[in-house]
């Protein structure tokens, strides 16, 4: 029963089954093709047996591997490995078919080669999840033909491999590096250092052209016969949380990815660096109800749990409660942090039902309100409006574009930070606010 299940037909065997069935065809008007046909046929059938003999002589002749890391990165390219090894002592001609999650909906992998006798061959693929969970590898199909190319013998490998796709660790590691690196503004990002102020002090150094007058150490100077400054740097250990929305209207998808996976992959990013910053980080998710609570603690270890808490995360289909946020805050923050709010309004109408919230937690902690920007908006409004109808869709989504920006008036108005942006630079802008807040001494 195995036999049978692992054997397959080449598709040159019709080929060559076709040529017989013509010769026989011709016979019935060339007698001469008669013989040539059976001579035919009992070649084919001759080479069928030797290429069963040659493919099944061994039970293990092939060996193949898919290499999985423990945790998939959401968003990102993931890489699959497979490393194959042909034991056969000819040369075979292999095709390869990975049953692939169903969360990929690609039924059409395939990936052909050729091995000489004994020969090792690695290979990868790239897989980009969209989705957080569990991901179920099937079986690894490895088909082998030999230089005959009549049947075809399945070998089948690691069946059930399962990979649990977290929140962006790639994304994470990317800005971990260039929170420590000196090349932050080749990815757009403001590394500013704050110079005076009531930080805490660091050094005393000699002055350099766009040093702060203020900070002049005159004893130092005297004592130097040159310009010295006092150097400061940010205060540390200051409590930052970010907040994550998770009703409906986080649901809505751009480039394959929701607004809430965006949100998640960002806390992910900054967190990381707010630590590497030595500030406390927490985290919190609600909708009707208060989902997700990490206390503010300053441990780079904290981060694990961060990334677990991210990893259960969903989107609910309610309207989010933001009274019930404003008092959870007022309960459980007792020291002025800076919050960093993941949330989206579609109607200027939507923001003003909350703004009283808003107000209450902006006046006792330092809130940033991330909006983001309908990108598919901006498609149709740079578009030639051609007809009619194309006048309508670009005139609504001028209208829709031009309430996002009156949201940030709106906001900026009632001394509530914002960030408008378009969701994949999200993590970019959420870390240069995060910056710009603390050069300017604003918590």
């Amino acid at each position: 029963m195995n036999f049978l299940k692992s054997l397959y037909i080449h598709k040159q065997l019709y080929i060559y089954i076709a040529v017989a069935s013509v010769c026989f065809l011709l016979s019935y008007w060339f007698s001469i093709f008669y013989p040539i046909a059976w001579i035919t046929t009992i070649i084919i059938a001759v080479l069928l047996l030797i290429d069963l003999m040659l493919l099944y002589k061994s039970s293990d002749a092939i060996n193949a591997r898919r290499i999985l890391p423990d945790k998939f990165s959401n968003s990102d390219n993931n890489l699959v490995p497979i490393a194959i090894t042909n034991k056969y002592s000819f040369k075979t001609f292999i095709d390869v078919i990975d049953e692939l999650p169903v969360q990929f909906q690609k039924r059409d992998f395939t990936y052909k080669t050729s091995l000489g006798p004994n020969e090792n061959h690695d290979f990868d693929y790239l897989v980009r999840p969209v989705d957080r969970g569990e991901y179920y590898f099937g079986y690894l199909n490895v088909f082998v033909s030999s230089v005959l190319k009549i049947v075809k013998r399945r070998y089948q490998f690691h069946n059930q491999q399962m990979v649990m796709v977290y929140p962006s660790i790639i994304q994470m590691q990317k800005y971990d590096f260039l929170a420590v690196s000196n090349a932050l503004t080749e990815f757009g990002l403001k590394k500013i250092r704050k110079i005076g102020n009531t930080s805490e002090f660091e050094q005393i150094k000699e002055y350099v052209n766009g040093d702060d007058f203020r900070t002049v150490n005159w004893k130092a100077t005297a004592k130097r016969g040159q310009l010295m400054v006092n150097q400061f740097q940010d205060e540390k250990s200051q409590p930052i949380y970010s907040i994550i929305d998770t009703g409906r209207i986080m649901k809505m998808p751009f480039n394959g990815l929701k607004l809430l996976d965006y949100a998640i992959n960002s806390t992910l990013a900054f967190s990381n660096v707010a630590l590497k910053k030595h500030d406390k980080v927490g985290m919190l998710s609600f909708s009707k109800k208060i989902e997700n609570f990490l206390p503010a603690i300053q441990k780079l270890t904290y981060l694990n749990r961060i990334l677990e808490a991210l990893y259960n995360i969903d989107t609910q289909f309610t309207d989010s409660d933001f009274g019930l946020l404003y008092a959870q805050l007022k309960r459980k923050v007792t020291h002025r942090s800076l919050i960093i709010l993941y949330t989206n309004f579609e109607h200027i109408s939507a923001l003003k039902r909350q703004l009283p919230y808003l107000q209450a937690i902006s006046k006792k902690h330092m809130l940033v309100v991330v909006l983001f920007k309908n990108t598919e908006l901006d498609t149709i409004i740079n578009e030639k409006a051609e007809d009619l109808q194309s006048i309508y869709h670009k005139t609504i989504a001028e209208k829709f574009a031009f309430e996002k920006r009156l949201m940030v008036k709106e906001l900026q108005k009632h001394g509530i930070q914002s960030i408008l942006t378009a969701p994949e630079n999200l993590t970019i802008n959420t870390i240069n606010k995060y910056l710009e807040i603390k050069a300017r001494g604003l918590l």
